[in-house]
């Protein structure tokens, strides 16, 4: 029965970790995509010409 219980949690931590793996591929997809660099990109211009009061 001990064994069962090991080998249970040594699944769920693959699956998990493959989920997590696939979950960051997605996000890595996202964020370097074109829309989102731009996105960015004019953020950071507009908050650097923003005048000091």
């Amino acid at each position: 029965m001990r064994h069962r219980c090991k080998a249970a949690t040594s699944a769920e931590y693959a699956i998990g970790t493959i989920a997590a793996a696939a979950f960051g591929a997605v996000l890595y997809t996202v964020v370097t995509g074109d829309s989102i660099v731009s996105a960015l990109t004019n953020i950071i211009d507009k908050a650097l010409k923003t005048p000091v009061k």
